[in-house]
């Protein structure tokens, strides 16, 4: 097969994620026969930078010995078996082993396969939490402005992005909205304390009035991605952890995408010293290879389901559940961080890269340029109508994968990447700063 016929095959019969396949009339696919390393390779040898790690998965490069070992050697003694009333050796390792990395007292692990069914578990766990307690009526979540959490029909009631949303509105009880703690104009401390501050009192407020109709609340801790990565400081967790034990509503951290180290520790409640009720895990989790995630909640929450009565256990299942090799990948993940001090080792890989970046925050045609951990972003200065598709395609035309949400572009590479491979992120990152309107 060559890149040709790989595209002609694909728009023929495979239906393509949050894609208008119209689009690709005059874009055409990227063809990929094989990763290795940061890097993609198409059928006739061209190689693309992965910059944004296959869509925020694949922490340690593609094709990474020892996750491609681990899989190897369980494939050859358990595949799959269901996990409603079996279990297996990976699913335990890992459910433990989570338990030993999570804050605060989060020891039961119950596994899904991506991270909106992740969100979709969060809330069903927390609504049934309060019948099961005798607390009636607590009907309602409260999410970000601004929050993505998945696309299913529970995780969009909770997501605040028009453009995934509104197309499925009629479908959607959707969520109350309070204040994202975005920085302002007169605070200039970098992730902008003075309105995390705002928000987390606009939050009280709102749970001083209805926290009788309300489960849980729901955040992105530090980062919200698909709004354009932004940033927040860690003192709003600080405040809705507070507020939320006094008004005797959940706290569910959606660590999808920030957990695994992407926000510079492990977890990204970490930089605010707390532990949610329930944390949603994926994406990062087996390094990019299996779909898996996971819910931990904490040992309060799952004593409210342990009965005698099969009504009052968590009723949700899906055929996959804690299938033996994504679970044995993940563990190999975590291996690799014990092993390697990845944490430590991003901390000064992340700061020569913000040396590298230099040229590309002090750029003119570029807007609050920003980093926390291994994730950098910039607002293109003019956006004119078709920016990021055509930002696309400049990158691949430089050999690198990035794609922009709207007007901001975002660096979130493997975190194997060295100074070389990450120079050239920038000047893609650059020369799509200085696009011309079309």
């Amino acid at each position: 097969m060559d890149n040709r016929e790989a595209m002609r095959r694909s728009l023929a019969a495979v239906w393509h994620p949050c894609t208008q396949m119209k689009q690709h009339e005059r874009t055409p696919l990227v063809p990929v026969a094989r990763a290795e390393g940061a890097y993609l390779y198409d059928f006739d040898g061209h190689r693309y930078l992965d910059g944004v790690s296959s869509w925020w998965v694949n922490l340690f490069g593609h094709s990474h010995p020892a996750i491609r070992a681990a899989i190897a050697d369980q494939l050859a003694t358990l595949d799959h078996v269901m996990l409603a009333g079996f279990t297996h050796a990976p699913a335990i390792e890992l459910a433990e082993r989570l338990k030993a990395v999570a804050p605060g007292r989060l020891g039961h692990a119950f596994f899904a396969s991506d991270g909106a069914s992740a969100t979709e578990i969060a809330l069903k766990m927390a609504f049934h939490y309060w019948v099961n307690r005798g607390v009636r009526g607590k009907l309602r979540f409260v999410a970000l402005e601004g929050g993505y959490h998945g696309e299913t029909a529970g995780a969009l009631g909770v997501t605040d992005v028009p453009l995934f949303r509104d197309a499925y509105g009629p479908l959607v009880r959707g969520a109350l909205v309070a204040p994202f703690p975005a920085r302002g104009p007169k605070d200039h401390h970098f992730l902008g304390v003075q309105g995390a501050q705002a928000a987390a009192d606009a939050l009280q407020r709102l749970l001083d009035e209805r926290h009788a109709e309300i489960a849980a609340l729901i955040v992105e801790p530090l980062v919200q991605g698909a709004s354009g990565m932004r940033f927040y400081h860690p003192e709003y967790l600080r405040r809705a952890r507070e507020l939320c034990t006094r008004y005797g509503v959940l706290l569910i951290a959606d660590e999808i995408m920030t957990g695994f180290g992407r926000t510079g520790t492990l977890f990204a409640c970490e930089q605010a010293g707390i532990a949610p009720d329930l944390l949603c895990l994926s994406k990062g989790i087996t390094g990019g290879t299996l779909p898996l995630s996971c819910v931990l909640a904490s040992d309060a929450v799952y004593e409210a389901f342990y009965d005698d009565e099969l009504a009052r256990g968590f009723l949700h299942s899906h055929s996959y559940t804690g299938n033996p090799l994504a679970c044995r990948a993940a563990c190999a993940v975590l291996d690799i961080f014990e092993r390697e001090g990845v944490i430590a080792a991003n901390e000064a890989k992340a700061a020569r890269f913000f040396e590298i970046a230099q040229p590309l925050a002090h750029h003119p045609r570029v807007r609050d340029f920003r980093h926390l951990g291994m994730i950098w972003a910039f607002e293109a200065a003019t956006l004119a109508p078709g920016f990021a598709l055509r930002a696309f395609e400049r990158a691949l035309q430089m050999g690198v994968l990035l794609r922009p949400i709207g007007s901001t572009v975002y660096l979130m590479p493997p975190y194997v990447i060295d100074d070389e491979g990450f120079a050239q992120l920038v000047r893609a990152a650059i020369a799509i700063a200085e696009m011309e309107p079309a």
